[in-house]
């Protein structure tokens, strides 16, 4: 069953993601910025049907509008005076969370209305639990489609993984990979297409233990994003850091992507623990081996709107303007070979 499925899964992580939480409070302890998760509405609405108001199903309104050969950054509270003083060009968006800027009003809520003034933003959600047991959160999807309604955004990603069972469980856990959870979860992601009115690009997540593998990551992505006809967003510090600690080559994962579905990247630091164990962190900066993974994914999928993402350890600015220079250069010198 589909929930046991789930419950053994939960179990078998546990332990790694006690591990990571450990290794971001050992080894960057100065956090300035904590998602906040929204609450689930438990509607029982796993399938819409006709004439079911709660589940009102409205037409697709908006594609993904190009971003190409952009650069962004997170909207991060432990950054904001840094963005509002960034200089024109430092980046080209912002990406934030909706579950933490929805209904937001003070001081932060009057900077992210002067900042989406001035740079386009994307959303990246934290809480729709894609792969969840529990029912989609209806409510909560009608209040991300206002947001982005109101703030014009091209792009809205979720993880494909899940993170809640019967409450959040405030981590990201990997789906196993398997036939059944293919269908599970694009049935999912089509819902709240429908919801949205747009398209949703989901993200691969790194992982540290898989429930169940039935099939490879990638040809588990690649199954959902056809019987989804979603889009993805690539994170590509994930791909390498799973590719180390899974045993595969990168360069596979990334050709066997089909092209025509990454509408947008990410990029990130992480932690090597061991040479055969590495951490996804989001708090340090892009290592070398990364960098080179990107500029192949630009060489496959072209210069996508590309986002350095740093949730806390901040630098100074400057070190993160470099970076986003850094993937300005490779954004220029990238383009599909053969």
């Amino acid at each position: 069953m589909w929930i046991s499925g789930l419950c053994i899964a939960t179990v078998s992580v546990s332990h790694c993601v006690q591990a990571r939480r450990r290794y971001k409070s050992r080894h960057f302890p100065r956090i300035t910025h904590t998602a906040a998760i929204h609450p689930p509405v438990l509607l029982n609405l796993s399938v819409a049907t006709p004439g079911d108001s709660s589940a009102e199903i409205l037409p697709m309104q908006i594609p993904h509008p190009s971003l190409q050969a952009s650069v962004g950054l997170g909207l991060r509270r432990g950054l904001m005076k840094d963005l509002q003083a960034a200089r024109t060009g430092d980046f080209d968006f912002l990406e934030v969370a909706p579950e933490n800027w929805i209904g937001v009003g003070g001081a932060h809520g009057a900077a992210l209305r002067e900042l989406a003034e001035r740079y386009p933003l994307s959303c990246h959600g934290l809480s729709l639990s894609l792969g969840g047991s529990t029912p989609l959160d209806v409510g909560f999807l009608r209040e991300v489609r206002t947001f982005l309604d109101q703030h014009k955004v091209p792009l809205y990603s979720e993880h494909l993984s899940y993170c809640s069972d019967d409450g959040h469980l405030y981590d990201l856990l990997p789906l196993p990979f398997t036939e059944e959870a293919v269908h599970h979860v694009a049935a999912r992601i089509r819902q709240a297409q429908d919801i949205l009115g747009r398209r949703l690009a989901v993200e691969n997540v790194s992982y540290y233990a898989a429930p169940r593998q039935d099939m490879d990551e990638v040809t588990f992505t690649n199954a959902v994003l056809r019987e989804a006809d979603c889009d993805l967003l690539l994170d590509v510090n994930n791909v390498y850091v799973n590719s180390i600690n899974h045993g595969f080559d990168p360069q596979t994962f990334l050709a066997a992507i089909e092209p025509g579905r990454v509408v947008g990247m990410h990029v990130a630091g992480h932690f090597d623990e061991s040479d055969t164990l590495k951490i996804d962190t989001h708090g340090a900066s892009v290592k070398p081996v990364v960098w080179s993974l990107l500029a192949d994914a630009y060489a496959r999928f072209g210069a996508q709107p590309t986002l350095l993402e740093r949730d806390f350890n901040f630098p100074a600015f400057s070190e993160l303007v470099a970076e986003l220079q850094t993937i300005r250069r490779l954004q220029i010198e990238g383009g599909p070979r053969g």
